[in-house]
């Protein structure tokens, strides 16, 4: 849910930065998690552990057994945030280099390989939509979504300027069961967990 409308560039750096400040004081008050995207401040009412988070450690360490040991799949804090943009975003898992992590404060998202999110029950339009719109404007080169609505999900790469800006140009679908290559490793997603109570289609997972 977007609880603050309104593109943060039209107030510049002086919205934006208002907008920071109210999603830092609510992250420690409120439940779930406060972004701020093109749009306004995000609120993800997620819920603690579940499918949602049993999938992100899965993919977490599915990608660290591959991955060479000055990489990490991490999916703990710090924010990824630009400021000029007016985004400051959480990935659920974000491919890493350990130096790059070692940073005070925010990420720099240029220093990020891939940003991986796992779709939310009660905000899916943030990662199918807003998080497709923002993560190629942060210069993410990678953007993969999973959706333990539909077992389902895809990998976004090769950023292209459009009259709206940058976008990805490709986009390539997954079912889960089936290996999946996030930049240049390959995981299995054979077991990740559903949604039980969800339908087996939903508006929001055929297209970002």
């Amino acid at each position: 849910m977007t609880i603050a409308p309104g593109n943060a560039r039209r107030g510049g750096s002086h919205l934006y930065r208002a907008m920071r400040d109210v999603v830092q004081s609510m992250d420690d008050a409120l439940p779930g998690k406060f972004e701020v995207s093109k749009e306004g401040i995000v609120h993800d009412m997620m819920s603690p552990g579940g499918p949602h988070e049993v999938t992100a450690a899965h993919v977490s360490r599915r990608l660290e057994r591959v991955m060479p040991d000055e990489l990490l799949a991490h999916n703990g804090t710090p924010d990824v945030e630009d400021v000029p943009e007016g985004i400051l975003r959480h990935p659920d898992v974000m491919v890493i280099a350990w130096t790059d992590l070692d940073v005070e404060g925010s990420i720099d998202p240029r220093t990020v390989l891939a940003a991986i999110e796992v779709v939310s029950r009660s905000n899916p339009e943030n990662e199918w939509v807003g998080k497709t719109r923002d993560y190629p404007l942060l210069g993410i080169p990678t953007y993969v979504i999973f959706d333990p609505r539909t077992g389902s999900g895809a990998v976004f790469t090769d950023i292209h300027s459009t009259p709206e800006g940058p976008r990805y140009a490709v986009r390539k679908d997954f079912l889960y069961g089936e290996d999946l290559t996030i930049g240049e490793w390959t995981i299995s997603t054979d077991g990740l967990p559903r949604y039980q109570d969800a339908p087996a289609t939903e508006a929001g997972a055929g297209g970002a």
